[in-house]
């Protein structure tokens, strides 16, 4: 007889066309900490970080954590990690499979033991993400790559990794980041040439110097990395999420009655708050928070995204809903993932004027959405379906939501603070 598997299916449903006001604090970000969870490999004592958001992607690098022996205790919103048992073994593939990030895992693992053998990464399907960037700096370094079935074995015959000269084909926060992890332990001078800006890089370099590493340059497109034996342990505080954060802002600005967002670093979002200042958003800045009255009168825009300190592809989807506030005919362009467009047919279920021509999104408003069944296909498409149901009249049903999980902290009952009437249900 055979067994009967039940899947529990998760919703989101949502009631809209209320208003929202109060506060929301931001927590840290999750495209740091994915990194920075692997890179504790690196360490030979105990790591601690602070300010680790509680996403799916999370739980799952703790879970593939733990089975390659470190030891983590979470505290609220911080993680002890201890990371001297972990053993050089191949990765667990289910895990690896559904997180993109699981790619730090060769860096990280080639920088402790000159080897690495992990499944194929996956994550949100965003069209081509090669990692052939990733290989050609660990090939330089001596780390030579074989194919066995659906997992990858990268290798240095027991040699150690040699410091070396890489440019960067494109700019890639990922390459950039495991080149980095990989370098660190490596002999020599390893120098990354056109290397992405992004403040998450700056995040995982600041854990890695705290820990002992010898890094230079991080924020610009030149890192210079002294590789060093050792890395110890220390206390990291993970810097506030600027995707997050920029959602919220959207939020606030489509739908809120006045909406303090706190733990906001103005400086990672300047492209991007020049784009609602370009509409007409209107707001007020101060150190570390940022309060979005409530809005009347928005224009219509152009938006391309590019890589930092450009506008980020990933608050492209997030903005949408609120460009459909606005009077007038725009345009999105996104240079970084040009597929990134599955949230517009979803929005034009809702009645959204809006439609993709040669990957452009092409928008037209202002516009009154009304509640549908929608699905998210990835991450920030399933953020940009949740502002659209805050914002429609009627109830709106979204599916596949683990993609909005894996990144966005506590949501339901951030939203739920500020009056929306939202829920979570499993099936």
């Amino acid at each position: 007889m055979k067994e009967l598997i039940i899947i529990k299916m998760k919703k989101i449903v949502i009631n809209g066309g209320r208003p929202l006001k109060g506060e929301v604090t931001i927590s840290g970000a999750k495209n740091s900490v994915v990194a920075l969870i692997p890179a504790t490999i690196l360490a030979d004592d105990i790591v601690t970080l602070d300010g680790v958001p509680d996403i799916s992607d999370v739980a799952s690098l703790i879970e593939i954590m733990t089975i390659m022996g470190a030891k983590i205790e979470r505290k609220e919103d911080s993680l002890i990690i201890d990371p001297r048992g972990v053993k050089d073994m191949p990765m667990p593939f289910g895990k690896i499979n559904s997180l993109r990030a699981s790619y730090y895992f060769y860096g990280s693992l080639l920088g402790r033991y000159g080897q690495a053998t992990v499944g194929l990464p996956g994550g949100c399907d965003l069209g081509p993400r090669p990692i052939d960037l990733h290989l050609k700096a660990f090939e330089a370094m001596g780390a030579a790559m074989t194919m066995d079935g659906s997992s990858m074995k990268l290798a240095t015959d027991g040699k150690p990794l040699q410091g070396a000269n890489i440019y960067m084909d494109t700019v890639s926060v990922g390459a950039t980041i495991n080149t980095i992890l990989a370098a660190v332990k490596a002999k020599g001078r390893t120098v990354i040439e056109n290397a992405a800006r992004e403040p998450e890089i700056i995040d995982v370099v600041t854990l890695l110097n705290n820990m002992g590493a010898h890094i230079r340059g991080a924020g610009t497109d030149i890192i210079i990395i002294d590789g060093v034996p050792h890395l110890h342990g220390t206390r990291h505080q993970v810097i506030p999420d600027r995707i997050e954060a920029g959602t919220y802002i959207a939020l606030a600005a489509a739908i809120g009655e006045g909406i303090q967002i706190n733990n906001v670093l103005y400086e990672h979002l300047e492209s991007y708050i020049a784009k609602l200042e370009e509409m007409g958003v209107c707001m007020t800045i101060s150190e570390d928070s940022i309060f979005v009255e409530k809005q009347t009168g928005l224009k219509a825009i152009q938006i391309k995204t590019s890589p930092y300190p450009g506008f980020a592809t990933d608050l492209q989807q997030p903005i949408t809903p609120l460009l459909l506030t606005a009077a007038g005919r725009g345009r999105i362009v996104d240079t970084i993932y040009e597929k990134r467009v599955n949230h517009v047919p979803e929005l034009a279920k809702m009645g959204a004027t809006i439609l993709t021509l040669n990957d452009h999104i092409i928008y037209e408003g202002p516009n009154q959405l009304t509640g549908s069944s929608v699905k998210a296909t990835d991450l920030r498409a399933g953020a940009a379906l949740v502002i659209a149901g805050l914002m429609a009249s009627g109830t709106t049903e979204i599916t596949n939501v683990e993609y909005i999980l894996r990144g966005y902290s506590d949501i339901i009952h951030k939203l739920t603070q500020l009056g929306a009437d939202i829920q979570l249900i499993e099936e």
